[in-house]
């Protein structure tokens, strides 16, 4: 197994938890860059970045995406691929200039990736592999990304500590959240760490207990 080490960095007014995954050869993906990219950069230093991987469609996940991929692209002179989420969130990648004026934010950019994911496929970068699961309910095409050799998840807006994702929104789906939780998360090993999208870490186990949205 090749350890991988997390980074929590909060971007943006609504302090999204933005992560960088890296390994001892010095090789970084970022997930969720939903903006202040010069910070993001900053916190990056030296580490080549493999790829970009995106949960879900909000703007405070994936605004930063496209100016960072420039910068790095343009650094490292080398394609730096924008990868995810499922392609249901494909009209809120396309919309996040308008989400962010109304949040009267500015930097952030719509979203064309590189590629969507669906659910059950694997991805392999820093020489560890990521399972991809997609847990709809906060947005149509919301995915997790299961490190399963390090026993850690990025959650994005799924699972938070003593909580679950939104789903008041015209799209959402508060069923579908709670059964894609149940279904790819808390089948995980009590001691998975989950980096949640907003907050502090937690763990499958601790939700699993205490959690009031899913002790049945």
């Amino acid at each position: 197994m090749t350890p991988l080490y997390a980074k929590r960095v909060p971007v943006t007014p609504l302090r999204q938890n933005c992560t960088i995954l890296s390994n001892d050869a010095g090789r970084a993906v970022v997930v969720d860059p939903g903006g202040d990219v010069d910070d993001i950069l900053q916190e990056l230093g030296d580490l080549s970045v493999e790829a970009i991987l995106l949960t879900h469609g909000h703007l405070d996940h994936a605004g930063g995406a496209p100016p960072l991929k420039k910068a790095l692209e343009k650094q490292q002179n080398q394609s730096v691929p924008v990868i995810g989420p499922d392609r249901r969130d494909e009209f809120l990648l396309q919309s996040i200039t308008k989400q962010a004026a109304a949040f009267g934010i500015t930097g952030m950019e719509n979203v064309v990736p590189d590629r969507f994911v669906e659910g059950g496929e694997v991805l392999h970068f820093l020489g560890q592999d990521l399972h991809v699961a997609h847990v709809p309910g906060h947005t149509p095409g919301h995915v997790v990304f299961v490190d399963h050799g390090n026993r850690r998840v990025l959650a994005g807006d799924t699972l938070f500590r003593g909580t679950v994702g939104r789903t008041d929104f015209a799209y959402g789906d508060s069923r579908a959240l709670i059964d894609g939780i149940r279904t790819h998360l808390l089948n995980l090993p009590d001691d998975t760490v989950v980096l949640c999208g907003h907050g502090m870490p937690t763990t499958i186990g601790e939700e699993r207990r205490t959690n009031p949205f899913l002790i049945s």
